[in-house]
């Protein structure tokens, strides 16, 4: 790679960059969740952050959203919430004698879906199209969803009461899934005094907010990040590998293995993290780094690997440990 070229990278990415910095500036211990919020961002995916209340999972989105200048809506999931309350619905107009269609919050450019495993299956069937295809159906009219549209939905993982658990084909519509974990002693006390202190300083000027162009220019950027043929071939191995039903590394453990998709959302996560690292190529490391949080949610263990107390993000790692780069 040349100079040259690690310039035309990084001077798209600029603009992300500091958008990144801006929102780990209000965060402690969480640069992978940020890294894997502008990694979606630029690839144009979706996120799903698990983990126990607490952990600043809507603190994170608030601040992304914070920093993007097209619109932002939150929905917080319930058992009674309805498609419509998140897709929109048809308004009588006594004045004109007519039903005019009221968007609902799905049509914002961000959309934080809060406790989405909360929400009932037809509200997750819903969901299903908008994340899958930019677009909703309502009324027999299919309406085109905001350009960008980014959907981060949060998921508590230690209650299961009342809730409905995401069904594979919702699941595979997410870009990532993070699996947060609690803080230790020096992080907890380190978010203490940050809370603390943003509560005597005064509020920060905020920077000019990311716009529509400047996220697309990014993304042009990231796609042209140059891929190996070598690195192609590691990432089709490690998905290949889960499909393997005798003689592989995980043989006996999957009930059902990754598809092509999981294979896409690899190689392009990994060249947005190569151009956020501010690299024209990516590298081994940037597949070994995201393949937990994109294939793990894509296959899913046998009773055997449930038995044994194997989780599907163990069974990845298990997969790194056999498949290597080269």
């Amino acid at each position: 790679m040349t100079a040259d070229g690690a310039r035309e990278t990084a001077e798209p990415l600029g603009p992300v960059a500091a958008l990144s910095a801006q929102v780990a500036a209000g965060l402690v211990g969480h640069e992978v969740l940020v890294e894997r919020l502008m990694v979606a961002l630029l690839v144009g995916g979706h996120v799903l952050v698990e983990g126990p209340p607490g952990l600043a999972k809507t603190r994170a989105v608030k601040r992304l959203a914070a920093g993007l200048a097209g619109s932002f809506a939150r929905i917080q999931c319930t058992p009674d919430l309805m498609p419509s309350d998140i897709i929109g619905t048809q308004v009588f107009r006594p004045d004109g004698g007519r039903f005019d269609f009221q968007p609902g919050p799905i049509f914002h450019e961000l959309v934080l879906v809060d406790e989405i495993n909360r929400a009932p299956p037809k509200v997750q069937s819903a969901l299903l199209e908008a994340m899958g295809e930019a677009q909703v159906t309502a009324g027999g009219v299919t309406r085109p969803l905001p350009d960008p549209f980014m959907v981060v939905a949060t998921q508590n993982s230690i209650e299961h009461e009342g809730t409905f658990p995401l069904p594979e084909a919702q699941l595979d519509r997410f870009l990532l899934h993070l699996d947060l974990a609690l803080p230790g002693a020096e992080a907890e006390r380190a978010i203490l005094d940050l809370v603390e202190g943003e509560g005597r300083a005064p509020p920060e000027r905020a920077p000019d907010p990311l716009g529509a162009e400047a996220i697309r220019v990014a993304r042009l950027a990231v796609a042209g990040v140059f891929l190996a043929p070598a690195l192609k071939d590691f990432i089709v191995r490690l998905v290949v590998a889960t499909r393997e039903a005798a003689g592989g590394p995980l043989e006996g453990m999957i009930e059902h293995a990754v598809s092509p998709r999981g294979t896409l959302a690899l190689a392009a996560s990994a060249r947005a993290r190569a151009a956020l690292m501010g690299r024209a190529h990516a590298l081994p490391e940037d597949v070994e780094a995201l393949a937990a949080d994109t294939l793990s949610h894509r296959l899913i263990p046998s009773w055997r690997a449930v038995s044994e107390g194997l989780s599907a993000r163990a069974l990845t790692e298990r997969l790194l440990a056999h498949v290597r780069p080269w």
